[in-house]
């Protein structure tokens, strides 16, 4: 009885042996860290351990030292060895540089420079910072013929180029047409033909849709007579036995007419940096477009005609990239240095302009009025 007794213990415990080793070899193969079991295998059973304990301790568990499999569990003997997951290789990331990122986009703004030299007049026109050139002009001489006839302009465009193109191209067109059905034009119908000039300018750019505008200067040349006539802030200087007049008023909002025609019709006028600005954005009060701002910003030139008399030497007509830093008698001394040379003199008022600071387009027209006196007199 006794020997069956111990025959079936025997067996039971080589079972629960058998059955703990299968146990532990499932739990030793490799499985992903979020798999793994992460509770230590239960202790033998307890007949196990009598029969461990009759066998000598014979039958013991080991940890696994292979170079792939690590305990999970710190310094816990009974913690199952999981095979550790190999690290990815790291991913090799180009070097970050903007340089290489925005190269296709930068833009380095070169000068631009645009020197013209004619009979009774030489114009000199550089770029500023400005990614575009927005200045323009017009020059057009021998006007039906007539060598003692001619149209200048500069014009300084704002919020893109489409005026300052629009402008250029149509002002003395527009002008010189209201002109060819007068017979015998005296002051009165030649300045309604040079205010119609720049109204009809104005609405045929406007009819476009576009929104942005320009300032223009013009000078006139017709019978012996000059006028000159603005919008905005471009000017026309008149030097007389070497003194500087000025031949326009600017049409900013530090001029309290301006100013006041403006807020009476509900426009917003405020200074900003010691600069007075429409509804805070533009500092001028008069200009062809600004689509906008129409319903303040006026197309009207104000117009100023004056015979040739001996005394009229010369005219600087240019845009406010010039005039912001350079005066108007600095800039008739200049020119009158340079008699001989009166490229060198446009040059010369350009570099000045910029090398105190000017960011500005520039655009000089220096015309000489000898002949045009002279076919006068």
């Amino acid at each position: 009885m006794i020997n069956i007794e111990n025959d079936l213990l025997w067996n039971i415990s080589i079972i629960s042996i058998l059955l703990y080793l299968i146990r532990a070899l499932m739990e030793a193969i490799p499985l992903p860290r979020q798999l793994s079991l992460s509770s230590p295998p239960s202790p033998l059973p307890w007949v196990a351990n009598v029969v461990v304990h009759q066998l000598g301790g014979r039958i013991h568990t080991q940890h696994i030292h292979e170079s792939n499999v690590s305990l999970d569990v710190g310094n816990n003997v009974n913690a199952v060895p999981v095979k550790s997951r190999k690290r990815p290789a790291m991913l090799v990331l180009p070097a970050y540089s903007p340089e290489k990122e925005f190269s296709s986009e930068k833009r380095k703004i070169q000068d631009v420079e645009v020197a013209i030299q004619g009979n009774e007049y030489c114009l000199f026109s550089k770029k500023g910072r400005r990614e575009n050139m927005e200045d323009r002009y017009k020059v057009i001489t021998d006007i039906s013929g007539d060598s003692n006839q001619a149209f200048f302009a500069v014009v300084d465009g704002h919020g893109g180029e489409a005026a300052a193109d629009y402008v250029a191209d149509n002002l003395g067109k527009n002008i010189l047409s209201s002109l060819e059905n007068i017979v015998e034009a005296d002051q009165h119908t030649v300045e309604q033909a040079i205010r119609r000039g720049y109204l009809e300018t104005d609405k045929g750019f406007l009819s476009q849709g576009a929104k942005s505008g320009a300032c223009a200067a013009s000078v006139l040349v017709k019978n012996g007579e000059l006028y000159a006539a603005n919008v905005g802030d471009c000017r026309v200087v008149l030097s007389r036995k070497g003194l500087a007049t000025s031949l326009t008023n600017d049409h900013n909002l530090s001029r309290e007419d301006e100013r006041s025609r403006i807020e009476n019709s509900g426009g917003f006028v405020h200074s900003c940096n010691g600069v007075w600005r429409l509804q805070g954005t533009l500092a001028v009060s008069r200009a062809i477009g600004d689509l906008h701002l129409k319903q303040w910003i006026i197309s009207e030139p104000e117009i100023l005609k004056m015979p040739l008399t001996s005394d009229c030497e010369f005219l600087i007509l240019a845009s406010d990239g010039l005039w912001d830093k350079v005066s108007e008698q600095e800039a008739v001394e200049i020119v009158s240095r340079e008699k001989v040379d009166a490229m060198n003199s446009c040059k010369k008022l350009v570099d000045i302009s910029c090398s105190r600071g000017n960011k500005d387009d520039i655009t000089v027209i220096v015309i000489k009025l000898q002949n045009f006196v002279a076919a006068a007199e």
